[in-house]
């Protein structure tokens, strides 16, 4: 067989066989499918699309592309998590430590930074000393000693996602709802959780702007888990405004842990809460009533904060931090964003605040480009809160003044107000079973 045909088949909007799709990730993997063909047939699925079955074969393919996580051995039923990507979104920090608690392990494989919003691994590194780069078989004796850990991709997982993820970022080919779907779920389905759930986000500060956009890659994440045995679910959270009130490294991992002793802010816990809950369900331990409360319990108890010192610990970090923030990397300078007018906080660009706390130093513009992880911004009144002139609004903080004046026009465009206060709905927005 001819790749090309592969290719041709596709452009003219033909179903491909397992076999061809096959073909494609294997020569993708050795290289024997050279970048201009891989991504040929890339512009081809994002204009002609895939059916559940073909992106269900290409998410298998991908998994057998590389090795997979046997987590036969850890104790307990596993249960995975992941976010498609939001501003402020630290909600696996705080949820994998919570869920660990109750009895259920929580293996963790993240990703760093991209674009304006933020990355897990990026955060956690602000701990002096936190480790994330292991190898499998000390992920897995991670786990088995403390029932939770988040650490980077193991190179050795999916190796044909790392490929083809880069021919995406550069030929125009990242909006595709399989293509997506196929790279989030391979590497959760080599990762070896017995469970999965997802948080699609949609809004401006999400990859999906809008809820039918969320809805369709949602339905599409769950169906390929559905068909590779996989009990996964996923909720449609909004991200249109930033989650919790700090945006960066050190200063969101502070928020987490404020969050785990009883104080985190009304919008990031409804989230966490409600996460929390699903994962519970899914791994068995209760229904919804009894996971909510199994989640709230430890959350008051404390055993969550433990649980997250518990993993700091054994993943080579400061624990120190945990009691006394002032032990995270720290700003030397500050810069108030002020209202212009009196009113409310009608909204919050999450795009634009992701993209001043990257200016200030906080993320990446190339992949070789290093954190600053005192950096960020922290929002002193949300949606829907009043503020008079002059008053703060977005405290921005950093340590170059390189990036001030592109991070000031940014979070001043962000902020919107207006007299009355706006209607806020509910940031879970559904669910996908």
């Amino acid at each position: 067989m001819r790749f090309v045909d592969v290719i041709a088949r596709k452009r003219d909007g033909q179903a491909l066989t397992r076999g061809e799709i096959d073909l494609f990730i294997r020569g993708v993997t050795d290289g024997r499918v050279p970048d201009y063909q891989a991504s040929a047939l890339l512009m081809a699925i994002v204009f002609r699309g895939m059916s559940g079955e073909e992106t269900g074969w290409l998410t298998d393919a991908m998994v057998e592309s590389g090795e997979r996580v046997e987590l036969t051995d850890v104790p307990g039923p596993t249960v995975g998590k992941h976010s498609t990507g939001g501003v402020g979104d630290k909600v696996s920090i705080v949820v994998a430590p919570l869920v660990a608690a109750c009895g259920v392990t929580v293996p963790k494989m993240s990703g760093r930074g991209l674009g304006h919003t933020g990355g897990t691994l990026d955060k956690l590194e602000s701990i002096p000393g936190f480790r994330v780069d292991v190898s499998i078989p000390e992920f897995r004796q991670m786990l088995c000693d403390v029932r939770v850990a988040i650490v980077g991709q193991s190179p050795a997982l999916v190796p044909a996602d790392k490929r083809l993820y880069a021919l995406r970022d550069v030929t125009g080919t990242v909006e595709s709802v399989p293509l997506i779907s196929a790279s989030v779920m391979s590497k959760k389905l080599a990762e070896g959780s017995g469970a999965l759930v997802l948080d699609v986000k949609c809004g401006h500060g999400a990859f999906m702007k809008s809820e039918a956009e969320a809805y369709e890659l949602a339905r599409s994440l769950v169906d390929i888990g559905t068909r590779a045995g996989m009990a996964t679910e996923a909720l449609v959270t909004g991200m249109s405004a930033p989650l919790g009130r700090a945006v960066g490294n050190a200063v969101e991992i502070a928020e987490c842990i404020e969050a785990l002793q009883g104080r985190g802010p009304a919008d990031l816990m409804e989230v966490v809460i409600a996460l929390g809950t699903r994962m519970l369900v899914l791994a068995g331990r209760d229904d919804g009533s009894g996971a909510e409360q199994a989640i709230r319990a430890v959350l008051a108890s404390g055993g969550g904060l433990e649980k997250l010192r518990a993993m700091v610990d054994r993943q080579g970090g400061d624990v120190s931090v945990i009691d006394d923030g002032g032990r995270l990397p720290q700003a030397r300078r500050r810069r108030t964003i002020a209202a212009e007018r009196s009113g409310h906080v009608s909204a919050l660009r999450a795009d634009l605040v992701g993209r001043a706390s990257r200016a200030l130093g906080a993320g990446r513009r190339q992949v070789e480009d290093r954190i600053d992880h005192a950096a960020g911004v922290l929002i002193v009144r949300k949606p829907g809160e009043a503020v008079r002139a002059g008053e703060p609004v977005l405290e921005l903080l950093y340590n170059d003044d390189a990036g001030l004046a592109e991070a000031e026009t940014l979070a001043r465009e962000a902020v919107a107000i207006a007299d009355a206060p706006p209607v806020l709905r509910p940031l879970v927005l559904g669910a996908v079973r």
